[in-house]
């Protein structure tokens, strides 16, 4: 090995073991590893300002203004309430309603304000209709998780996953493009999801069971952001009418204008968040806090290992070790392979962690089975976000994991079959969606 892929090894092999140890914060971790690595000469100068620059980077500050505009609106506010009430009439029904209406706002907003807003209501209904809310909290947290995985924007992981493909000298990925791959598995999750939780009803509550804001105080593993990030989206907001209608009708418009091609998703969620402070929708001060740096720099540091990694040879040779088992099995088994992997890592590593890790991997497995990469980028989108076996996977599970008093079992039953679940139709779906 050459001493910068020896620096580049060291490096990833202590980052990941810091982020599992946990004691320090993720990006500060990703950024300590970026800076050593500029330091020691493995990647340049000009690659750690690309980083910085990067589609990625651009897209998800442009979208947390975006999204972060809609929420102070109090449109969110206003969509749960009304959901509410149909609840009531309904009964059980109109809960599941509910919580599929959460999973397709999920494909295009962050699930954290979400679930931060439905959970409760959820809570509160389920006990007026003297049903168990335990059977439909976990529900509601993994459909939010599965929502994402249907567009390119519902999830970080899929941007950064696109955004080191990019790096790789892979074609980017469309808006739509993974959506029948997402519906999927989302569909196929959200069925089992439907029966098995009976399971959450019948089982007895192991911890007290508390309320948002308690449940906001406890901190996740590797969720995307700080714990205290959610307390943000707990306020209740008043019904801002012309804000609302503006807001959506600018983020509607960035997502058409790149969903049609007309202009790159980086360019038009730019445009669209500097939009809005221009017609004072929101204020540039506002516009800060909802960029979510921790976020971002978390982001940054990891794309900076990714192109060490990437640059280095690493990632060529780490393949040329993986292919040695599976090339004679053939590119399912090495579809197969790579997305159990990733699943497993997942329950790890943080979401930005695996794309930075495993992205280069999968492309240089595909050009070594001498196929198509998109099969194999698809394949850690979506295993890269299916983090269903532990409460500490994502900010939301930790929330709904302290305010249906479950126990680390519950999702355990419930999460590991999930996991088998959409790793089976995931790699169905993308054979049949992205061919080899």
């Amino acid at each position: 090995m050459t001493f910068d892929q020896q620096v580049t090894l060291a490096v990833l092999a202590v980052v990941v073991a810091m982020l599992i140890w946990d004691r320090v914060r993720s990006d500060v971790v990703a950024l300590a590893g970026a800076a050593v690595l500029l330091v020691s000469g493995a990647v340049r100068p000009s690659e750690v300002q690309g980083a910085f620059g990067s589609p990625a980077i651009i897209t998800l500050a442009s979208l947390f203004v975006l999204v972060y505009a809609i929420e102070l609106s109090g449109l969110l506010d206003r969509l749960i309430s009304g959901a509410t009430r149909v609840c009531r009439r309904v009964g059980a029904t109109g809960l599941w309603i509910l919580i599929a209406m959460c999973g397709a706002l999920s494909a295009f907003l962050n699930n954290t304000p979400i679930v931060v807003l439905a959970a409760p209501v959820i809570k509160e209904t389920a006990d007026t209709l003297s049903l168990s809310a335990r059977r439909f909290l976990i529900p509601l947290s993994y459909i939010c998780i599965l929502g994402g995985t249907c567009t390119l924007i519902g999830t970080s992981t899929n941007l950064l996953v696109n955004d080191m493909a990019r790096v790789a000298g892979q074609p980017q990925f469309g808006l739509f493009d993974i959506t029948p791959v997402g519906l999927t598995i989302a569909a196929a999750g959200s069925i089992y999801l439907f029966f098995a939780s009976g399971r959450l009803a019948s089982s007895p509550a192991t911890n007290e069971p508390i309320g948002v804001d308690q449940a906001l105080e406890t901190p996740s593993r590797f969720a995307d952001g700080q714990p205290v990030e959610g307390k943000v989206f707990a306020v209740h907001r008043p019904l801002r009418p012309w804000r609302a209608l503006i807001s959506v009708a600018i983020f509607v418009g960035a997502i058409v204008a790149a969903a049609m091609g007309w202009t790159p998703i980086a360019a038009a969620a730019f445009a669209g968040a500097v939009l809005l402070i221009l017609l004072r929708v929101i204020t540039a001060e506002e516009a800060y806090s909802g960029l979510r740096p921790d976020v971002l720099l978390l982001i940054v540091g990891m794309v900076v290992i990714g192109i060490a990694m990437e640059e280095s040879g690493l990632a060529a040779t780490l393949t040329r070790a993986l292919v040695g088992s599976v090339e004679p099995m053939g590119p399912l088994i090495a579809l197969i392979a790579l997305y159990g992997v990733t699943l497993f890592l997942t329950e790890l590593l943080s979401n930005a962690t695996i794309a930075v890790l495993v992205t280069p991997i999968a492309v240089a497995l595909a050009e070594s089975l001498a196929v198509s990469p998109r099969p194999f980028l698809v394949a850690v989108m979506m295993a890269g976000s299916a983090a269903f076996a532990t409460p500490f996977g994502y900010q939301t599970n930790v929330l709904v994991y302290k305010m249906g008093g479950y126990s680390y079992m519950d999702f355990v039953r419930i999460g590991l079959p999930l996991n088998l679940i959409t790793w089976v139709v995931g790699v169905a779906a993308i054979a049949v969606f992205f061919p080899f």
